[in-house]
């Protein structure tokens, strides 16, 4: 049980992680909805696409990590834009299972590792965060400047960008011809 004075360290994962965060996502998708797939084949199957990923880091998963192993975990794939000969971001990011155990609830982590994500986000010159929330985490997304009917919900970033990155710099709205992207 992790209780609000117990510490709680969010990194990067690593593909050493794959086993513990395969678990987790069928824990997290389990409890929606029940499962086509045994446990043991999807850990297989999942391991190994997740220790791939992470190898390769063509996506990125942050974990809140406590003595007893990790107790929630995010996951992101950045994806490019074609090039644009206007001056803004050329990247989305897709922001996707994020799950804290049941017994670590409550305690601000999934915030924690929302915050971390999205500064990844905004230090790589990400233009717009999409995700399809649960509706139980429709208000912390919210809360972090996602908005959106339906199932999506967007964030975007590019105003916040630093204007020191050479792709994230914006022209004043009246500048800017098109809007089209």
């Amino acid at each position: 049980m992790t209780t609000a004075g117990e510490r709680v360290r969010i990194r990067e994962a690593s593909d050493a992680d794959a086993a513990q965060l395969a678990s987790m996502r069928f824990d997290f998708r389990s409890s929606l909805v029940d499962p086509t797939e045994s446990r043991s084949a999807f850990l297989r199957r999942c391991g190994r696409w997740m220790r791939a990923r992470l190898r390769r880091r063509t996506w990125r998963c942050w974990v809140a990590e406590r003595r007893d192993g990790i107790v929630g975990h995010l996951w992101l794939a950045p994806i490019e834009k074609i090039p644009n000969p206007i001056d803004e971001p050329e990247r989305h990011a897709y922001l996707t299972n994020v799950y804290v155990r049941p017994e670590a609830r409550g305690l601000g982590i999934g915030e924690r590792l929302l915050a971390w994500a999205m500064a990844w986000c905004r230090i790589n010159a990400v233009d717009t965060v999409l995700l399809w929330p649960t509706s139980r985490s429709r208000s912390l997304y919210a809360r972090h400047g996602f908005r959106g009917r339906g199932r999506l919900m967007a964030a975007s970033l590019a105003p916040a960008i630093s204007a020191a990155h050479p792709r994230g710099r914006r022209k004043p709205p009246s500048s800017r011809r098109g809007t089209s992207r």
